[in-house]
């Protein structure tokens, strides 16, 4: 078996994805399946697919497909995968088997998508990255409070869990609103570990990257292709400067899972976590910055009413960058709130039929325990 620039592999892995939000936890379930072998195919969805087993997705498919693409951990994508994998679909590209998180995937009328699979011994699990679900994102984007930045145990917050079908007593453990927690063994995985050689143009760039989306992905790329050979440096502000400026219940992701939202896209080299909000002398000298690009947001003035890119522009190093994408993550809040009923709807029918299944499976482990005492006693 042969793959177009990957003539010795050891073995492929298929991933089919869902991703009707891509976040930091799908990025995770990528890393964990590139481990698994040597070629990652992550197989993505059509909106049609998606909106008849689960409900509405927050992006479109072409903004999905060009997400999953910047994955850095992804090698190829199949475009309008079928939502049920079966052996011909990993036959038809070439792979030894296919990858799941360790939740249940069920089609509209109950049935898990990957029993053609699994019976035939080809399907792998990897671990669900705990603390962030689409169901837990979304909320947080229709509350527009801060709460989510310190405090689960907000009475809103607990609401919401219930409409969305998952609060912490009783429900599908795989409807989840839970906390993340930020570990130094996350990051070393998702960071490349790569410092820049001589001969790199060091670029750097600094924002909220918050909810990371496809407007961020286009942006990064469009960056990335400024020099031959880019070392991209993102500046990520700590949630207090992201909130000064951005105000409401900005930034819906906090500083730890932006993090890892930007350290998975195949343009960025490093992150600095709390980058000071004016791009000044020290932090240019220090990572011997060449070149700092800005896009076509608003830059607001830092506390004392001063340009934060002041000096780079001194520097004659400031360069504006439009990637013709125009997409910001309050338009991403926006198609959240029209579509409220429409997801509250989705999360507790997805969360009926996940119940469904797990009184079908203690029903079964009863039976064999029971069946198997009663061959013991005879």
């Amino acid at each position: 078996k042969t793959i177009p620039n990957h003539p010795e592999k050891a073995s492929d892995r298929y991933c089919k994805t869902i991703y009707d939000m891509v976040h930091y936890g799908h990025s995770n379930q990528l890393r964990q399946a590139k481990a698994m072998g040597d070629y990652l195919i992550a197989g993505v969805h059509t909106d049609a697919e998606i909106s008849k087993h689960k409900g509405p997705p927050v992006f479109t498919q072409e903004e999905r497909y060009k997400m999953v693409r910047a994955i850095k951990w992804v090698d190829e994508i199949v475009e309008g995968a079928p939502y049920v994998t079966t052996l011909e679909t990993l036959d038809k590209h070439n792979c030894d088997f296919c990858v799941h998180g360790d939740d249940i995937t069920l089609t509209v009328d109950g049935k898990d998508t990957y029993e053609e699979v699994k019976r035939a011994g080809r399907y792998r699990e990897c671990r669900r990255t705990q603390g962030v679900s689409t169901t837990d994102l979304v909320g947080r984007m229709l509350l527009m409070t801060k709460a989510h930045h310190s405090n689960i145990d907000n009475p809103d917050y607990q609401q919401h869990t219930d409409n969305f079908g998952k609060g912490p007593k009783g429900h599908s453990p795989w409807t989840g609103v839970s906390q993340f927690l930020q570990t130094s063994q996350k990051i070393i995985q998702f960071a490349s570990g790569k410092e820049p050689q001589p001969g790199d143009t060091i670029i750097y760039v600094a924002g909220a990257f918050d909810l990371f989306h496809i407007g961020h992905v286009d942006f990064l790329e469009m960056v990335y292709k400024q020099a031959e050979r880019p070392y991209v440096i993102v500046g990520l502000h700590f949630d207090q400067e992201v909130n000064r400026y951005k105000g409401k219940n900005y930034p819906i992701m906090n500083i730890h899972e932006r993090t890892l939202s930007v350290l998975a896209c195949r343009y960025v080299s490093e992150v600095v976590i709390g980058a000071p909000y004016a791009v000044g002398k020290d932090l240019l000298d220090h990572f011997k910055v060449d070149l700092v690009c800005h896009g076509k947001t608003e830059v607001f003035p830092d506390k004392d009413e001063s340009d934060p890119y002041a000096e780079p522009k001194r520097r004659g190093i400031f360069r504006a960058i439009d990637s013709g994408n125009n997409l910001t993550t309050d338009d991403i809040v926006q198609r959240i709130i029209e579509n409220r009923l429409q997801f509250e709807a989705r999360n507790q029918k997805k969360e009926a039929k996940e119940m469904a299944v797990i009184e079908a499976m203690k029903k079964r482990d009863q039976l064999e325990q029971s069946e198997a005492a009663a061959q013991n006693a005879h």
